[in-house]
């Protein structure tokens, strides 16, 4: 016996019963997107670095980045931040950009993110890059801004950091895309055989910047793709290179780089899959 067809109004509405039921799934799916960016996880790791010296085995480097302070992100978020990552206590901090969220906004914006991140204490100090959001005026709001903190700037320079007589080297580089990188007068003065970390707010800079010497590259930039289906290529990734620098320890061509997925949002003030984080690097000597 053939089934009976439906008529025209049960059809509209069953019809009618799908969509709410679609809608109401992406609803809960927008407010997950939405709690899960309000969320910061942390995250710990062992990264190895060539040449490391006894001094620094076992030390701790916490990664902040892209904290976009502006519409989505508001000031106490970044003020939590910053309590959660002192209590952490690690022995140096690294903020790797995009501290403002609007370039065009960046004197009014970078200001209170910068005056929140100067809380964080640190023994062997807090250093910091631009990213490509804090670039206006070529960066110059950035380097007046941050030279009235405490916060050490490494654009394109580097300081030594010494521990029971051993030392590392702390690099930085200036913003990719924006701004005018130059690795080679960020490692003047760097003697052979040093042990080196980079700070690089885009992880595409140590993919065509190869330089060996450097034995770890830290950067951000890409939120982790912000939205994250596995088996499901991210639709936001801004890297030349695509899935390759999402998140995570990565190999590039010269040295290995850690990307973080970072603390704030562009675009759409959620996340899903790819919660808010704070890294907390142990260094290891490479074998």
């Amino acid at each position: 016996m053939e089934a009976p067809q439906p008529t025209r109004r049960k059809f509209l509405r069953r019809s009618l019963q799908v969509g709410a039921a679609l809608t109401g799934l992406g609803g809960l799916t927008v407010s997950y997107g939405f709690w899960e960016a309000a969320h910061i996880r942390v995250q710990r790791e062992t990264v190895s670095i060539a040449n490391l010296p006894a001094g620094f085995e076992g030390r701790t480097i916490a990664v902040l980045a892209d904290f976009h302070h502006g519409p989505f992100v508001g000031i106490n978020f970044i003020r939590e931040a910053v309590k959660l990552a002192n209590s952490l206590k690690p022995d140096l901090f690294a903020l790797v950009g995009d501290y403002a969220h609007r370039g065009s906004h960046t004197d009014s914006e970078l200001p209170p993110c910068l005056e929140a991140l100067s809380a964080l204490q640190a023994p062997l100090g807090v250093y910091a890059i631009p990213g490509n959001h804090d670039m206006k005026n070529q960066g110059k709001i950035y380097r007046q801004m941050i030279a009235a903190t405490p916060l050490t700037d490494l654009t394109n320079a580097a300081r030594r950091v010494t521990v029971n007589g051993d030392s590392i080297w702390l690099a930085g580089v200036d913003e990719f895309w924006w701004g005018e990188p130059d690795l080679p007068k960020a490692l003047d003065g760097i003697p052979d055989g040093a042990a080196i970390v980079l700070l690089s707010h885009n992880p595409d800079f140590a993919e065509e910047n190869p330089e060996p010497r450097v034995g770890l590259v830290l950067s951000g930039h890409t939120h982790g793709g912000q939205i994250y289906l596995p088996g499901v290529r991210s639709s936001w990734i801004p890297s030349k290179y695509g899935m390759k620098y999402r998140q995570g320890l990565v190999q590039g061509p010269g040295s290995p780089v850690f990307v973080s997925r970072g603390l704030g949002e562009a675009g759409i003030p959620i996340r899903l899959n790819v919660p808010p984080e704070i890294n907390v690097l142990t260094l290891t000597r490479a074998m």
